[in-house]
């Protein structure tokens, strides 16, 4: 029955029904067929929703939406340019520093794309960057969202192993920092070889008011991440105070915010938590189906038949989360895959919170490869080029990510080291 299962799935995605409905559908046919009783499918997607931990999507979204309305982006880039705007390809340098900050705030990247791209890749055309360098470095870099904490992605991961979300979140810090760093040089050499122009360095006067009017952004980083790290209060007590803190700065720092832009936040805030919800739901009945038809031990034993090699085995885990990347979007594979995997490197030897990482960065590398590379489609659009001109100038950064991920799977210090202390 398991063929049936997989193949509705497959052919609801092709007649193009979203990944969601593709998931319930499918295993609403296998329910049928098989004669479970159909109280046990509302069961079941009601035990997937039923966790605490997924508390904390709906309020880190909402108070990304918040910070952003609220006139935060403009603020981070400002200070980023104060920082980096000088030194040759700084225009470009200061999208990846304001993606490496607004990824401590939003934890995803579609938002950091549509907000800091929707600034930058303007900015850096007029600068005079190719406009396939200025939708790479924008698209490339929104990829570090969803790695630094507090990361969507990784609160999904928690939720399905039961593994430590406060751990996760540490775990992505170093393999976030190389990502960004290494973006910044591949800018920097970039930038020399095509020309492209310095900006005037920054005064400490100016330096000094772009960190003032960033500060509030900077805090907001500081009390999520200290705030977790230290065991002052849980990620879904992060998501309400980082909720509260937005609110405080929109209205009464910033003065950005009203009340019509709030309510619009808070429908397009329901409307993202509503989708992510209910494919979470979905998705825990299809892992159940999986699980009595034992389809991971399956096939465990099958990988495990054809080498027992802990590296090759991270080898090809690696390409089906590459390629399912390709086609699916990040929550959705995580969802499907990593309860099927993750028995697979655990008899390895390989560290859960390692796997965890491994799996994320996989799939945000999904985000910017056709045909589904979200991500990449929204940088496109902002910078009004063709699909083909965006991944040409995307490959160095590609290149970049590949080695990163390869050193997280190949490294476990670069994952483990951090949340060794906690």
């Amino acid at each position: 029955m398991s063929v049936l299962l997989f193949s509705s799935f497959v052919a609801f995605l092709m007649l193009g029904v979203p990944v969601a409905y593709a998931l319930g559908l499918s295993c609403f046919f296998y329910f049928v067929i098989e004669g479970i009783p159909l109280i046990a499918f509302a069961q079941k997607m009601y035990s997937g929703l039923d966790v605490f931990t997924l508390l904390c999507i709906p309020g880190f979204i909402f108070a990304g939406n918040l910070m952003n309305a609220g006139g935060i982006t403009s603020k981070i880039i400002a200070f980023s340019k104060s920082l980096v705007g000088h030194i040759r390809g700084g225009v470009g340098m200061s999208n990846i520093v304001s993606s490496m900050v607004f990824a401590g705030i939003s934890g995803t990247a579609l938002a950091d794309v549509a907000s800091i791209g929707a600034i930058m890749i303007p900015t850096m055309k007029k600068e005079g960057y190719d406009d396939s360098d200025a939708v790479a470095i924008s698209a490339s870099s929104s990829l570090v969202g969803p790695i630094i904490p507090p990361s969507l992605p990784m609160i999904i991961v928690g939720t399905l192993t039961g593994m430590s979300v406060g751990k996760l979140f540490v775990a992505g810090i170093i393999p976030g920092i190389l990502l960004g760093a290494g973006m910044m040089v591949i800018v920097y050499f970039l930038a020399k070889k095509k020309g492209y122009p310095i900006q005037a360095r920054s005064s400490f006067k100016e330096a000094l008011i772009a960190f003032y009017k960033g500060i509030w952004a900077l805090v907001m980083v500081f009390l999520i991440l200290f705030g977790i790290l230290g065991g002052f209060f849980t990620p879904t007590e992060a998501s309400i105070i980082a909720v509260v803190y937005a609110l405080f700065v929109g209205f009464l720092i910033y003065k950005e915010m009203t009340f019509t832009k709030l309510i619009k936040i808070l429908k397009d805030s329901l409307k993202t938590t509503a989708g992510i919800m209910l494919l979470v739901g979905f998705a825990n009945i299809f892992a159940w189906i999986l699980s009595s038809e034992q389809i991971p031990q399956l096939i465990a034993s099958s990988l495990l038949e054809i080498t027992d090699n802990k590296f090759v085995i991270l080898l090809l885990i690696n390409v089906v989360f590459l390629f399912a990347g390709m086609f699916l979007e990040t929550i959705s594979a995580l969802l499907i895959l990593v309860p099927v995997l993750l028995k697979i490197v655990v008899e390895v030897g390989v560290s859960p919170i390692q796997f965890g990482v491994i799996a994320v960065l996989n799939l945000v590398i999904g985000l910017t490869t056709p045909p589904v590379g979200v991500c990449l489609f929204v940088a496109s659009s902002i910078g009004q080029i063709k699909l083909s001109e965006a991944v040409r100038g995307l490959m160095p950064f590609f290149i970049w990510m590949i080695i990163v991920l390869l050193l997280v799977t190949y490294v476990p210090a670069i994952t483990l080291f951090l949340p060794s202390f906690f």
